[in-house]
């Protein structure tokens, strides 16, 4: 589903050239569950985003369910990202005037989905996510746990095949973070791949399959068999 080729990326700091990313080589196939671990500065966020299509590779190739997306322009690029891949961040990134359902809602509109269309999608997304009775409230009437979810909906609302997710319990109390896990979890388990990237180890060994970065370079790639065997038995 996912492979990056000789992934490269370098970016100016004063007089300094810092290489964010250096020649990366990773597959990844669909439905998988990963973690991106490191110390700041290793490259994680950057490898994040130009696996989002935020950003682009300086040299190397990324193709995406068969596509180079390096090739791609900035219109059908957005196009791609828009349909086919969900974000989820530390810092949720909802907007604070609108309610719960309209947050969720804004990819639809953006989309052009018809209104009926729309509303039935933001109910049942947010039923799934146990907010329903939520749906009504803004952002700064709702707990840390429950803005999360409702990051969480508007990310798969437009039924993304990858989810994104940079530090999403970073925000988050150790229970409302165990919430937000677990709701991940279940959305990989429906066949969603998930990617997180976290400092946390505890949840990077939640995954089955960790990377670590050091230096722009991801120095280990393993299966995490302590996991297969759990979900084995």
């Amino acid at each position: 589903m996912i492979q990056l080729q000789g992934v490269n990326r370098e970016f100016p700091v004063g007089d300094e050239t810092v290489h964010a990313l250096r020649g990366i080589d990773l597959d990844i196939e669909a439905g998988e569950y990963l973690s991106i671990m490191g110390p700041s500065g290793s490259g994680k966020s950057t490898l994040l985003n130009m696996l989002g299509l935020l950003d682009r590779p300086d040299s190397g190739s990324y193709h995406l369910e068969g596509v180079d997306t390096t090739s791609l322009n900035e219109e059908n690029q957005a196009r791609v990202r828009r349909d086919r891949v969900g974000f989820v961040f530390q810092s949720f990134h909802l907007v604070p005037r609108l309610t719960a359902a309209a947050n969720v809602e804004l990819p639809l509109v953006l989309a052009g989905i018809e209104p009926a269309q729309r509303k039935a999608r933001v109910h049942e997304t947010l039923e799934a996510l146990g907010l329903e009775n939520r749906s009504d409230h803004r952002p700064d009437q709702l707990s840390g746990g429950q803005r999360q979810r409702v990051a969480i909906a508007r990310a798969t609302i437009m039924r993304p095949a990858i989810l994104l997710a940079d530090e999403p319990t970073g925000n988050l109390d150790k229970r409302s973070g165990e919430e937000v896990i677990q709701t991940l979890e279940t959305l990989n388990r429906q066949g969603i791949l998930l990617i997180i990237v976290t400092h946390d180890p505890e949840i990077g060994g939640r995954a089955k399959r960790m990377l670590h970065m050091v230096d722009g370079a991801i120095v280990d790639d393993r299966a995490n068999t302590e996991k297969a065997g759990a979900d084995e038995t």
